[in-house]
């Protein structure tokens, strides 16, 4: 388990210069997690690493889980179970996929990477898709594939908690705040749990719902966090002008690229909330990239369709 165990030590942080931050005398670094590996990156890689090391401990040579067309979960899942040995096996919401496969793979830049990295794709409908975590799914599964590790949508459990717990080392224990983007709250709650007690964690949900709070406190008992919940955008997937225009101007000034599902998100706000005087003076906050970049292809083709302005790539 070479690429899991020394491969990777810590992340770099990166300082972010901006007349913003200059005029609230705020100091703001990036840790780059995205750069842990071109395929398997950020906390994909984390949530990843002790998932399937438990897989191998336990004997089993497929892994299977479920995500959406464009799920960076999937194609990260896919890319590290070539890498190390152990099939993959993806159930995708969305059975009208299926019926031009061809298609669907020479459009979808996600499922086709997937598909080459190894992973068998199978495509399910919304109603059951809902169902995902029901035993007579996973038993009805079972009867196709054989016997397999499964990792759930996101990949957030106990074991993608311990690896989030790894993001944050001695070399962060300046900061002031930590800030990361949430889904289904398994990295936020490996970072909160890696957190000094000095630190405060803020973490900026890409979807709208109260149910992350709750989620949250399943693999943590630390209160020093909060959820800001105005940077969402109306929902997961959901973007606007504004958003694609601070993304690609944060690119061209810092030369870093965010995701618009998520880190991109995390920044506008954090940068929104600086700008408002949220923050103190001399303020020192960490923001940390959670990957999530192969998502743009297909984000780009859904603005296109729209007629808005793409992300620069």
């Amino acid at each position: 388990m070479h690429f899991f165990s020394s491969e990777v030590q810590a992340s770099k942080n990166e300082e972010i210069t901006h007349p913003i931050l200059d005029a609230a005398n705020i100091s703001l670094h990036i840790k780059r997690e995205d750069q842990i590996h071109k395929y398997v990156s950020g906390n994909k890689f984390r949530k990843l690493k002790y998932n399937l090391i438990e897989a191998k401990r336990l004997g089993f040579d497929k892994i299977l889980t479920f995500g959406g067309a464009y799920s960076n979960h999937i194609a990260a899942t896919a890319s590290a179970g070539r890498i190390i040995g152990l099939q993959t096996i993806g159930i995708i919401r969305g059975e009208e996929l299926a019926n031009d496969l061809d298609y669907t793979l020479s459009e979808n830049e996600t499922l086709r990477f997937a598909s080459d990295s190894g992973m068998k794709l199978k495509f399910i409908s919304r109603a059951a898709y809902k169902e995902k975590s029901s035993s007579s799914l996973l038993e009805h599964l079972k009867t196709e594939f054989g016997l397999f590790y499964t990792i759930p949508e996101g990949g957030t459990n106990n074991f993608a908690v311990k690896g989030c717990e790894e993001i944050l080392t001695t070399q962060d224990e300046l900061f002031d705040y930590i800030c990361c983007a949430v889904g289904t709250g398994g990295t936020i709650s490996g970072i909160i749990n890696a957190s000094m007690a000095h630190q405060q964690v803020l973490g900026f949900p890409a979807l709208k719902g109260d149910f992350l709070s709750k989620e949250i406190k399943k693999y943590t008992n630390h209160s020093n966090w909060e959820l800001i919940e105005k940077y969402h955008f109306g929902g997961y997937g959901k973007i606007n002008i504004d958003l694609i225009e601070f993304i690609n101007t944060f690119r061209n000034d810092q030369g870093t690229a965010l995701d618009p599902i998520y880190t991109g998100k995390m920044m506008y706000g954090l940068f929104d909330m600086i700008r408002s005087g949220i923050f103190k003076k001399n303020t020192r906050i960490l923001a940390v990239h959670t990957g999530g970049l192969q998502g743009i292809s297909g984000m780009n083709k859904r603005l296109n369709k729209k007629k808005l302005p793409l992300i620069t790539i």
